[in-house]
């Protein structure tokens, strides 16, 4: 890393925005257009920070992040994914390398299905009738934050006490 602590700085304004979308998704079932734009306009400035090379690294970044993009534009066409959501896990996917982008979807898949189940489980409890919604922002949030701990974590464990 160029700039450790301005790193783990940008590493921790994206955990406190995941956090807030969590939260704000759970109460709303929305993700605003704004913390989406936030977060992929600080992604470059992160790269420059952890010294991600142009090129290829980050442009194939921008590739994996389209591709996330239109991988889940699907699942909005198919009425199963907020626009929100959407825009959200493509952009967060710049943060990441290509493999990690990958863990990102497996981990934030794993938690969705959790948060349906805990979701179908609360509505049919209810007894509400109709198709429940469920905030994937949570879902994609938790992938974020499985990443980020991992990057957190391997960022110390290379420490020793008298470092």
């Amino acid at each position: 890393m160029m700039n450790d602590g301005f790193t783990l700085g940008l590493l921790g304004l994206l955990a406190a925005m995941l956090a807030w979308i969590a939260v704000v998704d759970v109460r709303t079932y929305t993700i605003s257009d704004r913390i989406n734009i936030a977060i992929a306009l600080l992604a470059p400035v992160y790269w420059l920070s952890a010294g991600v090379p142009l090129w290829p690294d980050a442009a194939i970044r921008v590739g994996v992040a389209v591709l996330v993009f239109f991988l889940f534009a699907g699942a909005f066409y198919m009425n199963v994914m907020g626009g929100g959501d959407v825009k959200l896990a493509g952009a967060l996917a710049l943060w990441f390398t290509p493999f990690e982008a990958l863990t990102l979807i497996v981990v934030m898949s794993i938690a969705g299905g959790f948060l349906t189940l805990i979701v179908l489980v609360a509505h049919r409890m209810r007894r509400k009738e109709g198709r429940p919604e469920v905030p994937y922002g949570v879902a994609i949030a938790v992938g974020g934050m499985w990443l980020l701990a991992q990057r957190f974590l391997n960022h110390f464990a290379g420490m020793s006490v008298g470092n």
